[in-house]
């Protein structure tokens, strides 16, 4: 609320004698009427000034109004368009998905099981999307999706060929743009008649060929529904309409009848369109106004001001004379006075007012509270004042002087204040001219701030700012920062520079290489002088996390791994920055590890054939005597001449056979043997599990420990290297064997049982193989160090086995267990088992891509 000035209070006191002359004017004039006519015209002051005052708000009534009317106009327009944006951008959103199925099926990467799922989950999801439809070249429709509500006589069934009509007109014009189509509906449903669907279609083009196309079909009503906001919607009537002016969806307002003498203001209601893209000229958005008129209320309304105008002019002829009092006049400016003393008072910026000569006439009570000093003891000094520091005073007599002078500083100037205590502060002051109501200038008005604080702040972020260039100055890595779009090099620490120089190139040299986003744009974005990420979220992308690549430089000759992350620069830009490490001796040492790893593999085996050696001897004697035994028969029946030819055929095929057994178990433990590189392939479980039971076997019944084994049908094939997998089978089963022997077990309880069967571990598929013994099992003492290298419940043990086998299946990214089994308190045996996950259609690309960024993880 304004409040009056002390000035005008002041101004009778000063007027000049000129303005007293046409007062007596008046009074000699107002005297030489007669009481009549004074009557008179105090009657009629009145009535003009009511009179006036009622056309004043009947014209400021209509001007209001005619603004009015020219702002719902606006904020109609610019609803409208906010609607159609918001309509066409889930029309983009639609387009884009539809053109990833497109994409899909182009490219052969869906079947039809996959498209009809892929189109229940978006129908489900968004409900404008009423039917998605795939056809062939030949205009044959391969399958299809409907939304429930879709009518039955718009439903497309597959096999059916694409009738002519729109849709056919729209297919062919897909087939030769190559590009998405929209085919506008032309006609406003009628009685009984299924609404129309605004249909899309997107070609499928497969290296060049046209193949067919997928067709989208929305539902306008849902459309209008779901796409135009809620608060547009509960403003305005929405309708859409074809490009005929027919409409499609929402409820239009009924027209308004002609205006009454007591509604003079009605119009008829305000109305907005604008075509919807990208559909185009066929599908128009409007928007109708509920309310363009006061109606009936705001008649009332205006009938409502006038009365009260009325009712306020009779009130301010009634309180006309009492505004001439004095004692109105002089609490309005009591009043004001004290409000403006309380808002300086409560202000923290100390005030302080000098006259021309430097004498100080006015302070605050934030100024007293900064220097410690009354009003009493400040009002009146002249310089040196008692807040200036003895060192100082020249300093402020000379800042004093240009004051007093006008010489003013845009930002003002900083100084030393004394406390009453005797301490110091920072202050700047600002200084601006006291100006009266006659426009002399009486003095000087000085704003003091503590700023004490802000400089402590200033000074520590200095040194901080310090501390942490020598920080990232002494890192052992490099730091780089550059803008994305730029080849500028923001930042650059003393290890980039030793590898690089202080160009951009290093820089961007190991982001082209890390394979992370480019740094550089393109020419045509460089060419452009505006931001060519302009729009971009900045908020998902410095928040996203760090991308880690390991690379290779050959001018350097080492080993860098490199972590990037984006980052707001301190003006405003965004900004890529890259830290490299060298990591050169430990690559070094990881393929040293490697290679021992392999020779430790290759020595295993031969340990554990060495152990098998008996059993593979007393397996090989088998067919050996075999072979011996037909063949002495068959001299000694050659030489009596008591064979046949037909016996003798007989006896050879056995004793090929026999040879043939005896060669095929020489050459399964050579591969076995054989140092070889881990080599990856798509594995068959079967065939894989059949190697190493049978390998295993002899080894068992040297123990004379029963094998069984369940492998589960149809088992998918996993990425795996077949040597080293039946490698961690075979020494399983054999560790069992051990166990079992060690164990005192009696026949009927001498058992090695194999498990192969699927089983997901953390959202992933894969499968379980489980080796089950009946032996003692394991102490809780053993158990927890099971699998480190070196260690050995066995006397004559090295305890590299199961080492070695739980790398070999980690480096196959499975897990490795062993836990005991329990009947009661009683232990009745121990289970290992190990998971492998299964092979994945890119495991090939993966392979190669990890082999060549990342050193070989050591089985």
């Amino acid at each position: 609320m304004d409040r009056p000035s002390p000035a005008p209070a002041a101004a009778p006191a000063a007027e000049p004698s000129a303005a007293i002359a046409p007062a007596r004017w008046w009074r000699v004039w107002w005297r030489s009427l007669s009481p009549t006519r004074q009557d008179r015209l105090a009657a009629l002051a009145p009535l003009a000034a009511v009179l006036m005052f009622l056309a004043a708000i009947v014209v400021a009534f209509w001007y209001l109004r005619v603004e009015e009317g020219e702002r719902e106009q606006e904020a109609l327009r610019r609803d409208v368009e906010y609607a159609q944006q918001r309509v066409r951008l889930r029309l983009l959103e639609r387009q884009e998905q539809i053109m990833r199925i497109a994409r899909d099926l182009s490219n052969q990467d869906m079947e039809r099981s996959d498209f009809v799922t892929r189109a229940e989950g978006l129908i489900s999801q968004y409900p404008e999307l009423q039917a998605i439809t795939w056809i062939d070249d030949r205009r044959r429709i391969r399958a299809s999706h409907a939304a429930p509500t879709l009518p039955s006589g718009q439903l497309r069934v597959a096999g059916e060929v694409l009738r002519s009509g729109d849709a056919a007109d729209t297919f062919g014009l897909a087939r030769d743009l190559q590009q998405p189509v929209y085919a506008q509906p032309l006609a406003a449903p009628g009685n009984g008649e299924a609404p129309p669907l605004l249909q899309l279609q997107v070609p499928l083009v497969a290296q060049g060929r046209f193949t067919g196309v997928v067709l989208a079909e929305y539902s306008v009503d849902s459309l209008l529904r779901y796409g135009t906001p809620t608060e547009v919607l509960a403003r305005y009537a929405v309708t859409m309409l074809d490009g005929h002016d027919q409409l499609l969806a929402g409820t239009p307002l009924p027209p308004r009848g002609r205006a009454s003498p007591w509604q003079p203001w009605a119009t008829r209601a305000n109305q907005y369109e604008v075509f919807v893209s990208p559909v185009g000229n066929g599908l128009v958005l409007r928007a109708q106004a509920y309310r363009t008129s006061l109606g009936v209320v705001g008649s009332g309304l205006f009938w409502l001001v006038g009365t009260l105008s009325a009712m306020t002019a009779w009130m301010l002829i009634a309180n006309w004379r009492h505004t001439r009092r004095r004692l109105r006049t002089q609490e309005a400016l009591v009043a004001e006075t004290n409000f403006r003393r309380a808002m300086e008072n409560s202000m923290v910026t100390g005030m302080r007012a000098l006259d021309m000569n430097g004498r100080m006439t006015y302070v605050n009570a934030a100024f007293c509270q900064m220097t410690g000093w009354s009003t009493e003891e400040l009002i009146g000094q002249s310089p040196p004042y008692t807040y200036w520091p003895d060192p100082d005073h020249d300093v402020l007599h000379s800042k004093l002087r240009d004051e007093l002078s006008g010489k003013q500083t845009v930002g003002g100037f900083q100084v030393r204040v004394k406390r009453k205590n005797g301490t110091l502060f920072d202050a700047r002051l600002y200084v601006s001219p006291l100006i009266d109501a006659h426009g002399q200038q009486t003095g000087w008005m000085t704003s003091m701030t503590d700023i004490t604080e802000p400089n402590r702040v200033r000074e520590q972020l200095t040194a901080s700012h310090e501390r942490f260039t020598i920080v990232l100055e002494s890192l052992d890595a490099s730091v780089s920062v550059a803008p994305l779009g730029s080849e500028e090099l923001l930042f650059a620490n003393k290890l980039y520079r030793q590898w690089f120089g202080s160009q951009t190139s290093g820089h961007l040299q190991l982001v082209a290489q890390a394979g992370v986003l480019p740094a550089n744009p393109s020419r045509a974005e460089s060419m452009d002088d505006e931001d060519a990420l302009m729009g971009l979220p900045t908020d998902t992308l410095t928040s996203a996390r760090s991308e880690n690549a390991e690379i290779y430089l050959p001018d350097l000759g080492k080993w860098l791994e490199v972590r990037s992350r984006y980052l707001n620069w301190v003006d405003g830009r965004i900004a890529q920055m890259v830290i490299a490490t060298d990591i050169t001796p430990r690559r070094q040492a990881e393929e040293q590890a490697a290679r021992q790893a392999e020779r430790a593999q290759s020595v295993s085996r031969l340990i554990t054939m060495g152990e098998m050696a008996s059993s593979v001897a007393h397996e090989l004697n088998q067919p050996l005597t075999a072979i011996s035994n037909y063949c002495s028969g068959m001299v000694s029946r050659i030489k009596n001449q008591q064979i046949t030819e037909e016996a003798l055929l007989s006896a050879l095929e056995k004793t090929a056979h026999q040879a043939q057994r005896a060669g095929q178990i020489i050459q399964r433990i050579r591969a076995f043997v054989k140092k070889s590189e881990p080599n990856r392939t798509l594995a068959d479980v079967q065939h894989m599990v059949s190697e190493a039971v049978e390998l295993a076997d002899m080894e068992l019944r040297r123990h004379n420990v029963r094998l069984t084994h369940y492998v589960a049908a149809r088992l998918p094939p996993v990425m795996a290297d077949t040597i080293l997998i039946e490698q961690v089978l075979i020494n399983l089963m054999k560790n069992g064997a051990e166990s079992i022997q060690h164990a005192g077990r009696p026949p009927a309880r001498r058992s090695v049982e194999l498990r192969v069967v699927p089983r997901p571990l953390e959202g992933q598929d894969g499968i379980e193989f489980a080796v089950q013994d009946t032996g003692r099992g394991l102490a809780p003492e053993v158990l927890e160090h099971l699998f480190e290298a070196f260690f050995s419940t066995k006397q004559e043990g090295m305890g590299i086995g199961l080492n070695l086998c739980r790398s070999i299946v980690e480096s196959h990214q499975g897990r490795m267990q062993a836990e005991n089994i329990y009947n009661g308190p009683e232990v009745t045996g121990c289970r290992f088992s190990f998971w492998l996950p299964l092979a994945q259609p890119a495991d090939d690309t993966t392979n190669s891509v990890a082999k060549a960024s990342s050193p070989r993880t050591p089985a």
